[in-house]
């Protein structure tokens, strides 16, 4: 028996199939995970959209850092919700902030707008967000389907309180799909304590890099991120996270 849903966010084609085949209901597409995830390539989409039959929402975030967003950035965040619609996606994972912490709401509607006929995930702006409650209100008024927390903290388990509370205060009115830190033990844990019944997790592990010749004194992104590490989608994470969360 299905209870809840089980989303897998990933970000290479391989991930994706993983993911798709040990039990993930949908997938979040994105780029660069390892820096908390910006818009995919087209290409990538295309790849995944072909060998996936499962519900397919893409994250609309065009660099990494805060969620205040230029006139430039904003139009790019549109842009992007259309193009992707185009290509087949089922929903969009979006996010704007004002300077005082507050949901631009007038963004976030153009963006419902832009994204008609899709489904919409508020994302993790919500958990740096001035008031979450308050978040979760207008997220419900403007439509969104879902907000994607881990209850404003580093990881799931720290932000459980809240966590409760938005499931408690939400009344089904919009889906809270847990974030951060989330795997079987997690969903366990989260399903009994906070009523959650709805995870998102990356459920990644780190790979070798295949290169024999290395040169290990070149950093080409972030300090303190090896060069020769490839992160994968874990099938077995996926699997047990799967089984816990249909497990009564």
């Amino acid at each position: 028996m299905v209870n809840g849903v089980l989303e897998v966010c990933v970000d290479s084609l391989e991930s994706a199939v993983i993911a798709k085949e040990n039990g993930a209901d949908r997938l979040e597409v994105c780029s660069n995970l390892v820096i908390g995830g910006t818009t995919p390539g087209i290409s990538l989409f295309r790849q995944i959209r072909r060998s996936c039959e499962i519900k397919l929402h893409v994250l609309i975030r065009p660099r990494f850092g805060d969620f205040l967003y230029t006139d430039a950035e904003f139009r790019a965040i549109e842009e992007d919700i259309g193009l992707f619609y185009e290509l087949g996606a089922d929903g969009v994972v979006v996010g704007c902030l004002l300077p005082d912490g507050n949901l631009d709401m007038e963004r976030m509607r153009r963006l419902r707008q832009s994204a008609d006929g899709m489904h919409m995930t508020l994302h993790r702006a919500f958990d740096v967000c001035r008031d979450p409650y308050r978040a979760l209100e207008e997220a419900v008024l403007l439509g969104a389907d879902t907000i994607l927390t881990s209850g404003q903290r580093d990881s799931c388990v720290k932000g459980k309180e809240l966590l409760r509370g938005l499931i408690e205060k939400a009344a089904g009115r919009i889906e809270i799909l847990v974030g951060g830190g989330v795997d079987a033990a997690v969903i366990r844990e989260l399903k009994a304590e906070a009523g959650a019944a709805s995870f998102h997790m990356s459920g990644k592990r780190t790979l070798e890099s295949g290169m024999v010749y290395r040169k290990e004194q070149v950093n080409m992104g972030l300090s303190g991120l090896s060069e020769f590490e490839v992160y994968r989608t874990d099938p077995q994470k996926v699997l047990k996270a799967r089984r816990a969360l249909d497990c009564i």
